[in-house]
């Protein structure tokens, strides 16, 4: 089964039951902001995830393991929205990523509602990083990612309640909260769609 397949087969799967979001009661997010992102999978003889680091100034999750994204505008579709940030943050033209489908949205304790497009991309594209969104940016390979071994799940104490997220280690980073609940509902989709 080519990369192609594989990932159209996860996106395609009915939804695992074990799908997580942030532990948040929805009644206490309010209202929420309409956000997609671009979940890059590179095309290597190993596919890699395309993942930024977020400048540490940024409004929101400064400093964070992200996919590239942010909020719909007016006007605009999820889809137009993920390969619009793409570009902004990172470069990539509209026109190169090949979007398969959409994943699991998920609901962000901050107040986002993210749509995730997963979109296959050519190696060796050349990255130019916004730096004043972006402070560093990294392939991580997916098989590794996508590992249950490798997603642990955590605990803290926010705003008086225990929250819980998934954190997914690699090398010398962290890939916690909203991106790596993401990676997890990945995961679930590619093991039930095999």
């Amino acid at each position: 089964m080519t990369l192609e397949e594989r990932l159209r087969a996860a996106i395609a799967a009915p939804r695992p039951l074990e799908v997580s979001q942030d532990d948040m009661d929805r009644h206490e997010l309010g209202e929420t902001c309409p956000a997609a992102v671009l979940v890059p999978v590179i095309e290597r003889l190993s596919p890699t995830l395309l993942l930024t680091q977020r400048a540490g100034d940024m409004r929101t999750h400064a400093g964070q393991i992200a996919f590239p994204g942010g909020r719909i505008d007016p006007g605009e579709t999820p889809a137009d929205a993920a390969l619009r940030e793409a570009e902004e943050e990172l470069g990539i033209p509209r026109s190169t990523p090949q979007p398969l489908g959409f994943i699991d949205s998920y609901r962000t304790g901050t107040g986002f509602y993210v749509a995730p497009l997963i979109a296959i991309l050519p190696p060796d594209l050349p990255i130019i990083p916004q730096p004043d969104e972006v402070a560093d940016w990294f392939e991580a390979p997916l098989d590794l990612l996508i590992d249950p071994a490798n997603h642990s799940r955590e605990s803290v104490e926010w705003k008086g309640r225990l929250r819980h997220y998934w954190r997914i280690h690699f090398e010398d980073r962290y890939i916690w909260g909203a991106t790596a609940g993401m990676i997890v509902n990945l995961s679930h989709r590619l093991r039930h769609a095999l």
